[in-house]
């Protein structure tokens, strides 16, 4: 009598440490999925803009430069003059940008009869016109704008800001890929292997080249959230209550470095304002953001904007732009800010500086009247998440220690355009034909409680990506999970 052994069906052994890998992976797909297309957008748009000052004069050199005399600078009001006689009548000045450069024409922004804006640019030499721009189709601008919202308003806007939230998911899953297992060294995993062939080598070089710019590339993102249409406002509203955002004294009351100017505004010795001074309403509705500014530090953005105390008098006359000019030299204010010009009788002329330097930001309320001081805001009055924002605004934007800050910004967006190509490369390779290509899911998955809890977090932090998470992982388990079902039937 024989007996025949019956053979026995085994199923692979699926480790913690596996299954913890292939979930990672397939998040980290997902996120590199979506982020892959627009990181390539940011990269470019955000290296572009990075070199504004020196792009632009390239671009419009006959309007932004002209030939330095020895004759003395036309006064302000005769530039204004001469820059608005060129626009069609019920043009509206709106913003005089101010520069004491040599080299550098005088530009003044109106809002023309058809909602408009348009730059004018003076020679300040001789008052000739030297031409105009839309402003809304300045190529910096539009460059700006393709790195913010995609040009497509507030949908690209929140587009936008999704792609930011989903490159720390890619960022944070890339890292715990990275990470080296025992079989290699930290060594190794910092150098990419040239020795290998095809997927491998590309894999090597997406993951030594992500470690190497994740600090940067997290940076990036952290630096640009608080600027963003739904988050950032809702962060910098969140700051401000708890005092850690706004300068404490820019809803009203007590007043920042507040001085009436009077007789003395040319010699520049003011007397202070006192906290009770009704100049300290604020215009209804309107606050920093609302105003005609190219750029606002972001500390004071949610701040309303004070009203003229002298609107209505029938003895007082606007003061011209050349003593608002006058007055601001008193108060050191000498090159690169901007002024919004009173659009209203009880309006302020608005002054935004916004230098390299975070430490020298200031924002002044001058009464278009008697040139009193209503505030001036300055660096040393914002909390403290005031502060750090604007030295990461300063970062971001390759400005705080000049060029070598460009070169260093440049080198990190377009490594993350280089990331973003190697890894579309790696799953181009690896994808069946006619399927997404998504890493497989584990029918045993270990559970990753760390990693949950990060997420939901995340979720929490961001409300918007929260929404997009949750969507995901339904679609996952929806799709993914009937399929695995299906292939164990």
């Amino acid at each position: 009598m024989s007996t025949t052994a019956t053979p026995v069906r085994t199923t692979p052994t699926v480790t913690g440490a596996n299954c913890a890998y292939r979930t990672l992976w397939r998040w980290h797909f997902y996120a590199g999925l979506f982020v892959m297309p627009f990181l390539v957008v940011l990269a470019i748009t955000g290296t572009v803009y990075c070199f504004q000052p020196q792009i632009e004069p390239l671009l419009y050199p006959h309007r932004l430069v002209v030939t330095p005399k020895a004759s003395p600078r036309l006064g302000e009001d005769a530039l204004l003059a001469s820059a608005r006689a060129v626009l069609p009548s019920g043009a509206l000045a709106i913003t005089a940008r101010m520069s004491s450069q040599a080299e550098r024409s005088a530009e003044f922004i109106f809002r023309l009869p058809d909602g408009r804006k348009q730059s004018v640019y003076v020679n300040p030499y001789d008052g000739a016109v030297l031409g105009t721009l839309d402003v809304d189709r300045r190529f910096m601008q539009i460059d700006r704008m393709i790195h913010r919202k995609l040009l497509l308003g507030k949908p690209g806007e929140l587009l936008m800001e999704l792609v930011a939230c989903w490159t720390l998911v890619m960022i944070g899953t890339g890292i715990a890929l990275w990470w080296p297992r025992e079989a290699s060294s930290l060594r190794a995993a910092l150098m990419p292997d040239f020795t290998r062939r095809g997927r491998p080598l590309w894999k090597s070089i997406h993951a030594t080249l992500g470690i190497w710019l994740a600090i940067g590339a997290f940076a990036f993102v952290m630096t640009g959230l608080p600027w963003t249409g739904f988050w950032g406002k809702q962060f910098k509203a969140l700051a401000t209550s708890v005092k850690l955002g706004s300068p404490p004294g820019a809803w009203g009351g007590l007043p920042l470095h507040s001085k009436v100017a009077g007789q003395a505004a040319a010699s520049g010795t003011v007397p202070e304002r006192h906290a009770s001074s009704p100049s300290m309403d604020a215009m209804p509705g309107m606050t920093m953001d609302d105003m005609p500014l190219p750029q606002v530090p972001w500390a004071v953005g949610a701040v309303p904007v004070p009203r003229a105390p002298g609107a209505g008098a029938s003895d007082t006359s606007p003061l011209p732009l050349g003593r608002i000019i006058t007055l601001l030299r008193a108060n050191g204010l000498t090159d690169r800010y901007d002024i919004a010009l009173p659009a209203s009788p009880d309006s302020v002329y608005t002054v935004s500086y916004f230098p390299a330097d975070p430490k020298l930001e200031r924002t002044l309320y001058i009464d278009q009247y008697s040139g009193a001081v209503l505030k001036d805001i300055r660096y040393s009055d914002y909390g403290a998440v005031g502060k750090a924002v604007s030295y990461g605004t300063s970062l971001h934007m390759g400005r705080y220690f000049g060029l070598a800050n460009q070169i260093v910004c440049a080198a990190l967006s377009l490594g993350l355009a280089a990331l973003a190509i190697t890894g579309c490369v790696m799953w181009w390779k690896r994808r069946p034909s006619g399927a997404l290509g998504a890493p497989a899911r584990e029918r045993f998955r270990a559970p990753m409680r760390g990693w949950a809890a990060a997420l939901v977090l995340l979720g929490v932090v961001f409300p918007l990506m929260g929404l997009t998470l949750v969507a995901v992982w339904m679609i996952d388990r929806a799709v993914c999970g009937s399929a695995t079902k299906t292939a164990a039937s």
